[in-house]
């Protein structure tokens, strides 16, 4: 049986689903999934108004950094991982070596992490811009679009507003 422990792997900021694709297949390819089982990008569902449309992303809570559950006492394992274009090494090591083994995240930290990501697959996402009762807005959509209108009330669970548009002075 595998002694598996969770790790930080440090990639290249930005190209952590790439690195986690190269890793992925690699581990595949060679048949190692009972020593790497699971690759996670800790992130969050964001939702940003563009274009007058509300669109959800996906952000990183760590950039560069992805947490890898894994057996690196197994021979190929650490090498295989550090040799992945993209990666730097993993936290607490120094540098590419292999004499070097790096510490594993303590079980408070790994279920920090997790439960954090976990959450966010329960959609309950965020709006990250927040909105104050009284404050002036722009009607981007429907039929009073290009209208000013004032917040009168702020729903965060419906992620809606009470917006009051005057029209003729009224």
């Amino acid at each position: 049986m595998a002694d598996l422990k969770w790790y930080v792997l440090r990639a290249v900021s930005g190209q952590e689903k790439k690195v986690k694709g190269y890793l992925e297949n690699e581990i595949a390819r060679q048949k190692l999934e009972d020593f790497v089982p699971e690759l996670v990008i800790p992130a969050e569902k964001v939702y940003q108004m563009r274009n007058g449309k509300k669109k959800m992303r996906e952000r990183s809570y760590f950039p560069g950094y992805i947490l890898v559950s894994a057996d690196l006492n197994h021979g190929e394992v650490f090498h295989l991982i550090n040799t992945i274009p993209g990666v730097i090494g993993f936290l607490g090591a120094n540098g590419k070596s292999t004499d070097k083994m790096p510490a594993p995240l303590r079980p408070q930290e790994v279920n920090r992490f997790l439960g954090k990501t976990e959450e966010g697959d329960e959609d309950t996402s965020m709006l990250n811009t927040t909105f104050i009762r009284g404050e002036s807005i722009k009607v981007m959509d429907g039929p009073f679009n290009g209208f000013t209108g004032t917040i009168e009330e702020v729903f965060d669970e419906k992620k809606k507003l009470n917006v009051t548009v005057k029209i003729f002075g009224r």
